[in-house]
């Protein structure tokens, strides 16, 4: 195995005691945090070095502040544990002082903070790599005390059953709750506008104005200077909702893309700062487009602290991950808990020589589980999701998030404690920063997708990745039979309109075929046989097809092997392309239109990833990468062809024809309320199983999409009597019966009602 290979099994006696450690968090020998006095001042002012708060006092006296009564933040040390600040990397606060009486601070007269801990043990807060907090002094905690009071109950009782086993609940409970007041302090004014604007229009994110284009930095601009440069462009293509691939600091060779995170509050340096990056997020919102940002929750790199120092023996920093000493356990756990890479990282389980240990590693061999059964954990990720936030993110994307909770005996995939953390987080993003949205991937079966929105009561994440409809659109061009998407579509219209989804053909990550095999289990389609097919298909392996892509994590005894490459390349682009065939080309361009028609006419956000806008292929480029070359997916990740990107202006280049048609759809979907996530949706008969057919409908307008996935001319049988029809990407009037529609095309016929 690529996981190292492992001990023989121990007694029972082993087991039981192992599993013991797993289901709850020793405190025995820990106390929950310690502060230690004997090396840090309370509070430590260096005034050699740092200039005081300086005052303008020309129009305003200041104020005299008694501390013997008012601090400038109360800390009720009966309840609330002081934090521990080390000074030595920490920048003073800045106080900004125009909007509230200056305060004047006499530090010849201060005592330091007396701490009393013969009573309680304070809490250990760690912020040596952590920037300094800005603060815009509190003139009123009215609206955050609302904010507050209407969520805190269920947050208590959530955080106590989720750790009932812990008699410090309430402690670490305290310590969460101050934390959110300092980050909601910290937050800047222009940020708390745009959460009181978005608080009183909640469904801001759910009309029909958003675009979504999706990026790597590094690809697109090389730095977050040089993206912050191209913000003209992003604008070009429509685009207000950016959604940044990670960028946080994450060590070469052992990346995963970025999503094995050595620091939550770096950015990878070769990209820039986070100042860079906060500046960048200022810019787009002058510009009114919105940055989504990945949250990696289910594990760390590790060369990330916190791993350095369990690998170091502090038995601290090991309960914030899964470790044992032996393979009993372990082997438990791999009796139920599939594998995600079978073939590039199979196990779930890392033998670290060092250490003489395991470490539970779902993904891969240096990206560490972290154990939520652990409060420090979840704070501590809180924390970091708070701070992204005080960025500037608008949308949070939490990575993986159904693999966050681990449970011996169960699959560790989608537990109900992992929807007790999402809603608890979804809570303090509506406490904190109300205008921020939680984005989950849950690449799952279709049935373990939407429990994800919560209830309409209690809800969780904000938008869900449209993995299903993605996954079966790809099927229906392999099969050219609608069957399994026009069912996909029935279900997804009979959702509240509340669950938005986020629409795409393709992403950064591979195709999974997870659809719905029971359902085409009815049309003898058995589920090995069929991801064989689809992926023959879409490598030209079957006779001939038309689509270039390669295949992911591929196990030939399951079957469960991915798909990779560019909607360019798999719609067939590139092969008529490289071939020169010119009729082949033109049908392939029409057909990567119509796959954009159809993804921005369903409800929710549509998002485009960055280069299809222009047609890109497939980049094999990063076989000649050795940190790249085992990872296929980075066929489809090649950086943007900026020499390609100037024939976007010449209407008769692959570029021309395919930005200018996405341009004109998404102005139509922009202009017309039909395509608004209020709108019916549901699907009507065309009599001919190649042809889908989608009606939008409201008060103000009736929509007819019409879609070909057939390479021949036909006629889609609908029998819409009711009066004429404009074919809004065409202009040309016609009634929606007995409609001729040619190979790979699409129509969008509109009336006013």
């Amino acid at each position: 195995m690529a996981k190292k290979r492992l001990q023989k099994k121990r007694s029972s006696s082993t087991v039981r005691k192992q599993e013991s450690e797993i289901l709850q968090v020793t405190t025995s020998k820990t106390e929950p945090v310690r502060v230690e006095t004997s090396k840090v001042e309370p509070v430590k002012v260096e005034t050699s070095k740092v200039e005081p708060v300086k005052v303008e006092t020309s129009k305003v006296e200041p104020v005299k502040v008694e501390t013997s009564k008012v601090e400038p933040v109360k800390v009720e040390t009966s309840k609330v544990e002081p934090v521990k600040v080390e000074t030595s990397k920490v920048e003073p606060v800045k106080v900004e002082t125009s909007k509230v009486e200056p305060v004047k601070v006499e530090t010849s007269k201060v005592e330091p903070v007396k701490v009393e801990t013969s009573k309680v043990e304070p809490v250990k807060v760690e912020t040596s790599k952590v920037e300094p907090v800005k603060l815009d002094v509190p003139v009123d905690l009215t609206l955050y005390n609302e904010r507050f009071q209407k969520h805190y109950d269920e947050l208590k009782w959530l955080y106590c059953e989720l750790y009932q086993d812990r008699d410090d609940v309430m402690t670490y409970l305290h310590d969460l709750t101050s934390n959110m007041e300092a980050f909601y302090n910290s937050r800047n004014s222009a940020l708390k506008a745009s959460d009181k604007k978005r608080e009183a229009d909640p469904d801001w994110y759910k009309r029909n104005d958003l675009v979504g284009m999706m990026m790597y930095v590094n690809n697109f601009a090389h730095t977050l200077k040089g993206l912050e440069e191209h913000l003209d462009y992003v604008e070009e293509c429509n685009v207000n909702y950016l959604h940044l691939m990670p960028l946080l600091a994450s060590p070469k060779g052992k990346s995963d893309g970025g999503y094995a995170v050595a620091d939550f509050r770096t950015v990878q340096p070769e990209l820039g700062t986070m100042e860079d990056f906060s500046e960048l997020t200022s810019k787009c919102h002058e510009r009114g487009i919105n940055i989504c940002l990945d949250f990696v929750m289910n594990h760390t790199s590790e060369e990330h602290e916190w791993a350095k120092r369990a690998r170091a023996g502090e038995k601290e920093y090991q309960d914030r991950y899964f470790f044992f000493d032996t393979y009993d356990v372990p082997a438990l756990y791999e009796k139920t808990c599939p594998q995600v890479f079978p073939t590039t990282a199979p196990g779930n389980f890392t033998w670290l020589d060092d250490l003489h240990k395991h470490v539970m590693t779902t993904f891969y061999p240096y990206q560490w589980d972290l154990n939520y059964r652990n409060p420090v954990v979840f704070n501590e990720m809180v924390y970091n999701m708070l701070y992204l936030a005080n960025q500037g993110v608008d949308i949070v994307r939490l990575d993986a998030v159904p693999y966050i909770w681990k449970q011996l005996g169960t699959n560790c995939r989608n537990l109900p404690q992992v929807h007790t953390i999402v809603r608890m987080m979804r809570m303090i993003c509506e406490i904190v920063c109300p205008g921020v949205l939680l984005l989950g991937e849950v690449v799952m079966a279709p049935e373990k997708v939407v429990p994800y929105f919560g209830t309409l009561e209690k809800p969780e994440c904000h938008i869900l990745y449209n993995v299903t409809t993605m996954a079966s659109t790809w099927h229906t061009v392999a099969t050219k039979d609608v069957s399994l998407l026009r069912r996909q579509l029935d279900i997804l219209g009979s959702l509240p309109k509340e669950y938005i989804f986020q629409n795409y053909l393709r992403c950064h990550d591979d195709i999974g075929w997870g659809l719905d095999y029971d359902f085409l289990k009815n049309f003898s389609i058995d589920e090995v046989s069929h991801k064989k097919f689809l992926n023959d298909f879409f490598t030209g392996k079957y006779p001939d097809t038309f689509g270039r892509g390669e295949l992911y994590n591929d196990d030939p005894r399951l079957g469960d092997a991915r798909l990779c490459g560019t909607t360019a390349s798999l719609c067939g682009i590139e092969k008529y392309g490289f071939e020169g065939n010119v009729a082949g080309v033109d049908r392939s361009v029409r057909y990567d239109i119509t796959l954009h028609a159809f993804m921005l006419s369903q409800s929710g956000i549509p998002v485009i990833y960055s280069g299809d806008e222009i047609g890109q292929v497939n980049d094999y480029s990063y076989k000649d990468d050795p940190d790249k070359a085992v990872d296929s997916r980075y066929l489809h990740r090649g950086e943007f062809n900026w020499s390609l990107a100037p024939n976007r202006n010449i209407a008769d280049t692959v570029q021309g024809k395919l930005f200018h048609a996405l341009d004109h759809l998404e102005h139509i979907r922009s202009s017309h309320s039909v395509f608004d996530t209020t709108a019916d949706l549901r699907t009507i008969d065309t009599w001919d199983s190649s042809i889908l057919a989608i009606v939008r409908e409201n008060a103000e307008e009736k929509f007819i999409g019409i879609y070909n996935f057939s390479d021949q001319d036909k006629v889609a049988w609908i029998n819409e009597d009711d009066g004429i029809y404009t074919d809004l990407i065409s202009g040309h009037e016609m009634e929606a019966k007995g409609v001729m529609i040619p190979a790979f095309g699409c129509f969008w016929l509109c009336r006013k009602k």
